[in-house]
């Protein structure tokens, strides 16, 4: 044994490290989104990025086997640099002893290197499926979100994975695989494209600079330093002088006026991100230092007497750093100032009954998401100010699909004429925006916006039934056909305006239709999901006909069903014939085989509808197969 390990040269060594360097090279995105996706997210995503790329780097010589193995196939020496990296990302996740918890790691515990200094990188955004995974892969452990991840991103059986955990050094590798197979279970086949897609890619990256205000306080402070430092060292050679303090951070410095980002006015016609970060200032009192430093006061520290108005999941914090200045005017005689600090959007307003500042979420906005923010509601009525890209702009009621949308006035500064609000219960009125952006970021892209509460109003959109001009891949379009259009006249009905804060965008889904029996015509079964900023979202169900009332089935909050987690969906209700029987019914998705109904009166139907003969106060319930043999409950009752 001593003269075999004797007998190994430099050389060999030097080889196998050649040989893994290659092998780390060739998967390096993949083992980098691995890291990635394991971190905890309580590191910020910058640090999470930094953190990801440092592991992979270092897990070189780890991943390095002690004896060449040049036979070996690659799914073992890919299977070693899984091993490593995962060890060192689980090692992040761990808590310091006497460490609060819930507390974000101190930056010692981070990898130092790759360093990035003047710039803050990220992954690309995505949608609300990207954010309800991310939330989800948060509340797992780290173990089972480190095994989520080996079996949906890198596609490793459950075996494998557990291999990997117990070579990584978890101690109960087989009960974080059964969390992330629940996990996966619950979310579906889609998982594995969501983990692959750019807001999870860490070599994918969007650089944004650090505060530009405080770096260049800095760089004055750090010049001033330097000069008092050589002035001392040449008079007082052994003086020992003392180091210059960092400027005050963002939270003991408040921003002030003179610090406040201001966007010029065609600026968003010159980037490739439409969103809030490309609004210019606007409105007749941006230069009004006075009012933008009360603004900017009551957001840091809102005195007694405030009235301040939170979207559900929207931080109170102040501005982390000097924010971006959109809106600064009289609007009805009222003073407004709208900010927007890159995650949020902030409206202050003072009128003769006292200040009011109004938060919201507004992340990963896009396009039609940040196409107006309500600067105005009084009287049944609100006032919008509009994107800079918007070319034209008109109202519809939603409750008359056949009636043409009728122009809104703007002025120049892009605040609209009052706009009603929803009114009357049931189906009473149901204004919408109807807006037009400019061909020189989207020619001819029409979308409606309606107001559900928010500080943004919601984006309506509409996915038909397949075969009707749908393609094979179920995807939301705008809704502004005219089949789209006649679906919200009934779908409206049956939303809450009340209940909408923080709603981001509404869907309806036409997931199934239906001839019903004894003459009772041909419906329409439609979901309407509402994401939220947040990236939670609550459906209704609603069983529809042309010339009637529009019936909710059912309502769920907090659910992936409808949404891009949620492909496939059964619905029951009970209905009364033309004839006066009382009937369950039921339908699913296109992916549903039969269905079968359970309780008082049960039966079985091929297809994806069924019409069963039962009293008015029957107990049922309904299941469903999918072609691929699963089984699926249905999401209420009626």
């Amino acid at each position: 044994m001593v003269l075999s390990s004797l007998s190994r040269s430099p050389h060999d060594s030097r080889r196998r490290l050649l040989h893994g360097e290659r092998r780390l090279t060739e998967r390096y995105a993949e083992l980098v989104r691995l890291a990635y996706l394991v971190l905890p997210a309580s590191l910020g995503r910058h640090r999470r990025v930094l953190a990801a790329h440092a592991l992979v780097q270092r897990s070189l010589p780890v991943a390095t086997p002690a004896v060449p193995a040049p036979r070996s196939p690659g799914a073992e020496r890919d299977r070693s640099l899984r091993v490593a990296v995962v060890r060192a990302a689980l090692a992040q996740c761990r808590r310091p002893r006497l460490w609060p918890e819930g507390a974000r790691p101190p930056r010692l515990l981070v990898p130092r290197l790759p360093v990035v200094l003047g710039l803050r990188l990220a992954p690309r955004s995505g949608g609300a499926e990207e954010m309800a995974l991310g939330q989800a892969l948060s509340e797992l452990s780290a173990p089972a979100r480190a095994a989520f991840v080996l079996l949906h991103a890198e596609g490793l059986t459950a075996d494998h994975a557990h291999g990997v955990l117990e070579a990584a050094g978890v101690a109960g590798a087989r009960v974080a695989v059964r969390e992330a197979s629940r996990l996966g279970t619950s979310l579906g086949p889609a998982a594995a494209a969501v983990l692959t897609s750019d807001e999870f890619d860490a070599c994918t990256l969007r650089a944004r600079p650090t505060d530009l205000v405080r770096r260049r306080r800095r760089g004055r402070l750090a010049a001033v330093a330097v000069l008092v430092g050589a002035l001392t060292a040449g008079g007082l050679a052994a003086a020992v002088t003392r180091p210059t303090p960092d400027p005050p951070g963002p939270y003991q410095s408040r921003p002030s006026s003179a610090d406040l980002v201001r966007g010029g006015p065609g600026e968003w016609a010159d980037t490739s991100r439409v969103d809030f970060t490309a609004w210019p200032a606007r409105g007749d009192r941006v230069r009004d230092r006075a009012l933008l430093d009360r603004a900017l006061a009551v957001w840091a520290d809102p005195p007694s007497g405030t009235r301040v108005v939170r979207a559900p999941g929207t931080p109170a914090d102040p501005p982390p750093r000097a924010p971006r200045l959109l809106y600064a005017g009289s609007v009805g005689g009222r003073a407004v100032v709208v900010f927007h600090d890159g995650q949020r959007l902030v409206r202050y307003g003072e009128s003769g009954t006292g200040v009011l500042l109004v938060l919201a979420r507004a992340d990963d906005a896009d396009l039609t998401t940040a196409g107006a923010v309500a600067l105005d509601e009084r009287g049944g009525a609100v006032r919008y100010l509009l994107a800079p890209w918007v070319a034209e702009s008109s109202v519809r009621d939603l409750t008359r699909p056949d009636s043409p949308a009728r122009p809104l006035s703007v002025a120049r500064d892009g605040v609209t004429a009052p706009v009603p609000r929803w009114t009357g219960g049931g189906c009473g009125h149901r204004p919408a925006l109807q807006l037009r952006s400019s061909p020189v970021i989207a020619e001819h892209h029409t979308f409606l916006l309606t107001d559900l509460g928010g500080l943004t109003p919601a984006h309506l959109t509409y996915t038909p039934l397949p075969g009707h001009g749908s393609p094979s891949a179920r995807q939301p379009r705008e809704a502004t056909g005219p089949a789209a259009l006649v679906a919200w006249k009934q779908v409206g009905c049956g939303l809450d305006p009340a209940g909408g804060t923080g709603v981001r965008a509404v869907n309806a889904w036409d997931f199934a239709e239906q001839d019903l029996p004894d003459g009772g015509g041909h419906a329409v079964w439609t979901c309407a999901r509402a994401d939220t900023w947040r990236g939670t979202g609550d459906i209704t169900v609603s069983l529809r006909r042309p010339g009637e009332d529009t019936r909710v089935v059912t309502r769920v909050r907090a659910t992936a069903a409808c949404g891009r987690f949620g492909r496939h969906l059964v619905a029951r209700t009970h209905w009364k014939s033309p004839r006066g029987h009382w009937y369950v019914l039921a339908a699913a998705s296109r992916a549903v085989t039969s269905l079968t109904l359970t309780g008082d009166v049960p039966a079985t139907r091929s297809g994806h509808t069924l019409a069963v003969r039962a009293p008015e106060n029957a107990s049922t319930r309904v299941r469903a197969r999918l072609d691929s043999g699963e089984t699926l409950s249905d999401v209420g009752s009626g």
